[in-house]
């Protein structure tokens, strides 16, 4: 069963925050790179809330990002999507999945998963008391070009899970429906979510959609080695410099901007940027901001 979707004409991105705290200099530099791939090709650029875990999220977060965006002067080009207003959507499509006998109840533990070494139909203890709804996929492997870390092979080691024992639908879920409905044809996103491709790219071909090329992005590591992150303590944007954070984020993305760029509006660097978006040009290595 096919998720409704959109048939964008041309290029479609997204950025998709997650409301569990403000946005930080790693989240601006996807932000950045996902709007600049998308407006280099003449194409559109949404934003997203993934707002669906509410036990995660920090009240006001989700209006701080909104405002952190619209200083950076990076609009959505439609009105901002709540995932937390589209359940009916992603219940539409597990319904759909499980016509096809792609989707089944799971009671297992964590422990029980960890000590199976992963998770399969084939080792899973069924519907025995509270349960979730894992996608049968393991053992699928999918090939793909991704923009700038090359050539991937992926095999799933694990049935994900569609929809949590709370309650809740999983990001894997509703990420996927929501860019098929959305008509997003390029997911430009950190290199974080690198390993998660193949397991989306086996769900949207179960959904009845072609997937999107994939690009991910170099990381912004803090000083201990780790990706730059809210669960990390990184700090936040602040909002009153958005030239100099754009500047900062070209800069980390391997463009040179020049002298003066960061004393413009942020407008006048976003226009100087787009004009100079080369996707060879991106630096793809995963490092401390200096």
């Amino acid at each position: 069963m096919s998720v409704p979707a959109s048939q964008p004409a041309h290029y479609t991105g997204r950025f998709a925050p997650s409301p569990t705290g403000p946005l930080h200099f790693g989240s601006l530099v996807c932000a950045l790179g996902s709007y600049l791939d998308a407006i280099a090709h003449g194409g559109h650029w949404l934003v997203r809330m993934e707002d669906l875990d509410p036990p995660r999220e920090m009240p006001g977060a989700a209006e701080r990002i909104l405002k952190s965006l619209h200083a950076h002067g990076l609009h959505s080009h439609s009105p901002i999507v709540w995932q937390s207003r589209r359940h009916a959507l992603y219940q539409q499509a597990l319904d759909g999945l499980r016509a096809q006998d792609l989707v089944y109840p799971c009671s297992c533990t964590r422990e029980q998963v960890r000590k199976a070494g992963g998770h399969r139909r084939a080792n899973c203890i069924g519907e025995q008391g509270p349960y979730a709804l894992r996608f049968h996929c393991a053992g699928a492997t999918e090939k793909f070009h991704d923009i700038w870390q090359g050539e991937q092979i992926q095999t799933v080691t694990e049935d994900p899970i569609l929809k949590r024992k709370d309650g809740l639908y999983a990001y894997q879920l509703a990420v996927v429906v929501d860019d098929i409905a959305q008509g997003v044809n390029c997911v430009v996103r950190g290199a974080d979510l690198l390993d998660c491709s193949g397991v989306q790219r086996q769900l949207f071909r179960a959904l009845g959609a072609e997937p999107p090329e994939f690009g991910h992005l170099p990381l912004v590591m803090n000083e201990g080695g780790q990706k730059l992150s809210k669960q990390n303590h990184a700090a936040p944007l602040d909002d009153d410099r958005a030239s100099e954070n754009l500047v900062l984020a070209l800069g980390f993305l391997g463009f040179h901007p020049p002298p003066g760029l960061e004393s413009e509006t942020p407008a006048r660097v976003l226009s100087w940027a787009s004009a100079h978006w080369h996707r060879k040009a991106v630096d793809i290595r995963n490092r401390l901001l200096n």
